[in-house]
């Protein structure tokens, strides 16, 4: 949450400097598979940007993942691409820019209540002590740096310090457990510190708070609590578990509450019944990744068994990638 808002504020700070300097602006946006890099509907995703700051014209990169479930089949790419140009249109009409830009100011100060809570309660998992190591050890992390997930290195170093970790391992690690923490974290924190009446006004009228919490219901339909319970065990520090079962918890609750549904993705059947059903193959590799993960760390495994519990864990990233989608 604190960075989608501070991402839209710096915005639209860019589009007022622009017109005040009389200087054509164009934003160039990359978009990851992943909710924690980008990701999520394209169309939906131009039309919560700032007032302005489209204006006819928009540039993205689209990464991983993303080329291949986008265009590689012509039909699907048609849609795609007219979806994403009627977007970009749409949004540039003066008309709809004055509503956005009316919402903006109508719920500046509640985007302003509700970042810090949020940036409080991810800051204070991740900072907590220890959690580099934990985070090791819970996550197929390390072993992820063996796969050839992008261009460069998986950490900026050569340290294990979470800082140096690159943003794909770090999303791609989290959607290996079943969590996709980076897409939710600290949201049930900030939803639950504000008025409940105020949040469900910002839901319907303001477009960017809107995809924040329809991209994060999304999100969290696609984490799995029993799942991920067990990989969190892994690491022995109930403490740090507890938190992220309980942020989890608070924001299912209140991000029902906000939109009004009895469910997760209740008004996105076809989405929901995609989910529904991926997920029992989805989960039967997770199991087969989880056993292999906890025989790595318990660490008395002979040479030969550990390369092939390696091998076993790296096959099941691909599937588990497949099955869940918006994870790269």
């Amino acid at each position: 949450m604190s960075a989608t808002l501070a991402l839209y504020q710096a915005q639209a700070e860019l589009v007022r400097w622009a017109r005040e300097a009389g200087v054509r602006l164009t934003l160039f946006h990359g978009r990851g598979g992943a909710l924690g890099r980008g990701g999520g509907p394209a169309n939906r995703a131009v039309r919560a940007q700032p007032p302005g700051s489209v204006a006819g014209h928009f540039k993205v990169t689209e990464q991983g993942e993303v080329v291949f479930s986008r265009y590689s089949n012509p039909a699907i790419a048609h849609r795609h691409l007219e979806q994403v140009a009627s977007a970009v249109l749409v949004s540039s009409l003066p008309e709809v820019q004055e509503v956005a830009l009316n919402a903006e100011r109508r719920f500046r100060d509640l985007a302003s209540e509700i970042e810090k809570p949020a940036r409080a309660a991810y800051r204070l998992l991740v900072e907590a002590d220890g959690f580099d190591e934990w985070f090791g050890q819970v996550s197929p992390v390390d072993e992820l740096s063996r796969l050839r997930l992008g261009s460069r290195p998986s950490r900026r170093g050569g340290s294990a310090n979470i800082h140096e970790l690159r943003a794909i391992p770090w999303v791609f690690a989290w959607s290996q457990m079943r969590l996709n923490l980076p897409g939710w974290y600290g949201l049930g924190s900030a939803l639950a510190s504000a008025d409940l009446e105020e949040l469900r006004l910002g839901y319907a009228e303001w477009p960017l708070f809107n995809v924040l919490l329809d991209n994060a219901e999304m999100s969290l339909a696609k984490t799995d609590r029993r799942i991920a319970e067990r990989y969190l065990g892994l690491g022995a520090r109930p403490d740090l578990t507890a938190r992220i079962l309980n942020e989890y918890d608070l924001t299912v609750d209140r991000l029902l509450a906000v939109t009004g549904h009895t469910r997760l993705l209740e008004n996105r059947r076809v989405l929901s019944w995609a989910v529904e059903l991926r997920n029992p193959y989805v989960d039967a590799l997770s199991h087969i990744q989880l056993s292999a993960l906890e025989a790595l760390r318990r660490g008395s495994v002979e040479k030969a068994d550990r390369g092939r519990l390696e091998q076993v864990l790296l096959v099941t990233v691909n599937g588990v990638a497949a099955g869940l989608q918006n994870t790269g």
